[in-house]
């Protein structure tokens, strides 16, 4: 039985994690190319964080509400989402609402749990496999045996970037601060993890003979760094700034390498190309599960009570994989 109203997350105004609240709206209804889903648990990301301090606002006709990514179950079925059947268990990407109680979604959005992974933790898997999907992967040449620098490994993005990487015949460098974010990307596959307040990653990758891959949401002094330690012909990926994005560099070593500098968003893409990603994560990577070269990586679940927690931990980057939320 769907209820008329839902538990919400709201937010009072742009500001810290105290103006977030509990709030309570109606049930969304799923337009015809979507369905609606109960949650069972909703991821929270850097995005998240950036929409409640107010720099963030949501794509035209999208839902104010936090929460870019979900699990749970198919309880309403739009007309042209014949794809999918009532009961059906899923995890999606959304262009918000998550932090609900029901979701209304974009069919093609959707994809099914994963062999073996339990229905909360695959809240965590779609922001964080369509963005580096998206960036790295899709329609993309990946040199065999190349080497992939991965910033910020013990997060989101970065376990899911050295989980890929070597189920796709890379190897794989990362940085992180701490030497159990150093164990924690090892564990997860990675060649060497660097601890950034010990040594020079620069040095560290130029002697590797240099990166032919690098993911970066760090910013600042690292985007004139990843040049160094790019080799010729390389792709730097930018994905977020946490250091900042207004940077004085030196644009010569993008002529003399031949470097590729780029970056994107996903929230605002269209709907058929969020339903490409969908349709080649099912294909490429959901078989990585049943293998076992992929697993999820949760490192918290909060009650949506508890929300003022969960996003000041997501704040202090004091997480190693994925923080959720259930209502």
């Amino acid at each position: 039985m769907i209820h008329d109203t839902m538990k919400t997350i709201e937010i009072q105004e742009p500001g810290t994690a105290d103006v977030l609240t509990i709030g309570n709206r109606a049930v969304p209804q799923a337009g015809p190319d979507e369905v609606l889903v109960k949650v069972t648990a909703a991821g929270v990301n850097g995005p998240d964080i950036v929409q409640r301090r107010g720099h963030y606002p949501p794509p035209k006709g999208a839902s104010d509400l936090l929460g870019l990514e979900v699990s749970g179950e198919v309880v309403a079925v739009g007309e042209n989402a014949s794809q999918w059947q009532l009961g059906d268990r899923i995890c999606a990407l959304t262009n918000g609402g998550g932090y609900a109680e029901y979701v209304a979604i974009e069919a093609g959005h959707c994809l099914p749990i994963p062999d073996g992974v339990n229905e909360t933790d695959a809240a965590g898997l779609p922001e964080t496999l369509f963005t580096v999907w998206n960036n790295v992967f899709l329609n993309q040449s990946i040199p065999d045996n190349g080497l992939i620098l991965v910033h910020g490994g013990a997060g989101g993005i970065g376990s899911t970037a050295i989980q890929l990487g070597k189920a796709f015949g890379l190897r794989v460098f990362t940085t992180t601060g701490k030497p159990e974010g150093c164990e924690f990307c090892t564990q997860l596959g990675a060649d060497r993890a660097i601890n950034y307040r010990e040594e020079d990653f620069v040095e560290v990758v130029k002697q590797a003979g240099g990166a032919d891959i690098i993911v970066d949401i760090i910013g600042g002094d690292y985007i004139a760094r990843n040049m160094s330690a790019a080799k010729p012909d390389s792709r730097i990926i930018q994905l977020a700034f946490n250091k900042g994005s207004k940077v004085e560099i030196n644009l010569m070593p993008i002529m003399l390498k031949r470097l590729t500098l780029t970056g994107s968003t996903l929230r605002p893409r269209s709907k058929a190309f969020k339903s490409e990603i969908a349709a080649d994560l099912k294909k490429q990577v959901w078989p990585l599960f049943s293998k076992g070269q992929f697993r999820t990586q949760t490192h918290a679940t909060f009650s949506f009570e508890d929300v003022q927690e969960a996003h000041r931990m997501m704040e202090s980057a004091a997480h190693r994989g994925k923080i959720l939320l259930t209502p």
